[in-house]
């Protein structure tokens, strides 16, 4: 190659690197942005100067007693439920995963029941089961199984039954072969699932859970059906007697949008620790 060629190549980064490079257009995609934003803003425009959502009602209504305390037992429900349920959850997914048939079995069954019923069908079906049987060890079902028992009862039963896929899905995230080597170096059985497989489980159960979590706080204004005084039903009480139905309506769901959005923050926080080490660095 001669020399004159050679100066030619090594000019080329010079002159390429002096070039200015032009991102691609998009006027489709900034055309359909422009007409989102439009369509928001008529819409929150419409919500905000539309006197039948009477927001000097909701203003009254969205602090009072009667709310806050049936905003209380849907928060006091949920963490009953969530606790109990990945407890239960967790006790079906080492079922679950044990080298023992029956378990197994057992595990796989009651996923399988509680998953195919409809949480509305099994909250009348505890709320009813006086019928099937009047007294349980000697006291009355009626007495024994208030509104609230049968809210947490159902709830839990239904709720263990998601947890406990999760939890399990969870587990089988972790390589084998981490705790084969845990093995290896001696270390107990409580330490390997402490130590090494936990943590690592955690970074697939925490998402599902969180969002489980805010299902789940929802998920308690169908306890309402049943008489539990829970947000939804504190708001269709005082509802009934006003008929202001609308704003009352509004008090429920702008709790529900603050709730579930700390939730949200707090569940973005405990993902973000524990996939400390999996995150990429530059």
């Amino acid at each position: 190659m001669s020399s004159d060629t050679l100066t030619k190549v090594a000019a080329v980064p010079d002159d390429a690197a002096s070039l200015r490079i032009v991102p691609r257009r998009r006027p489709g995609l900034w055309t359909a942005a422009v007409a989102v934003l439009v369509l928001l803003g008529l819409a929150l425009n419409s919500v905000v100067r539309n006197d039948a959502f009477q927001w000097d009602v909701v203003g009254e209504y969205f602090a009072s007693a009667s709310v806050l305390r049936g905003l209380w037992l849907t928060l006091w429900l949920t963490a009953v439920v969530m606790v109990l349920g990945f407890a239960l959850g967790t006790l079906l997914a080492a079922f679950r995963l044990s080298t023992n048939p029956v378990l197994r079995t057992v595990s796989w069954g009651y996923v399988w029941l509680f998953r195919s019923m409809p949480i509305l069908v099994q909250l009348l079906f505890w709320f009813n089961i006086g019928a099937l049987y009047p007294q349980i060890l000697g006291v009355r079902t009626v007495d024994l199984l208030g509104p609230v028992t049968v809210a947490v009862v159902g709830l839990t039963l239904h709720e263990a039954a998601y947890a406990a896929e999760v939890v399990r899905g969870g587990i089988l995230s972790v390589d084998r072969g981490q705790i084969e080597a845990a093995q290896a170096l001696g270390l107990s059985r409580w330490r390997r699932w402490w130590r090494i497989v936990l943590p690592q489980a955690m970074r697939s159960i925490v998402p599902p859970a969180g969002n489980m979590l805010i299902g789940t706080l929802k998920g308690t204004s169908i306890v309402s059906v049943i008489a539990v005084q829970d947000l939804l039903y504190s708001v269709q009480l005082v509802y009934h007697r006003t008929y202001q139905v609308m704003p009352l309506l509004m008090v429920a769901t702008l709790w529900y949008i603050i709730v579930t959005s700390v939730l949200g923050v707090g569940q973005y926080y405990v993902e973000k620790h524990y996939a400390r080490g999996s995150e990429r660095t530059r």
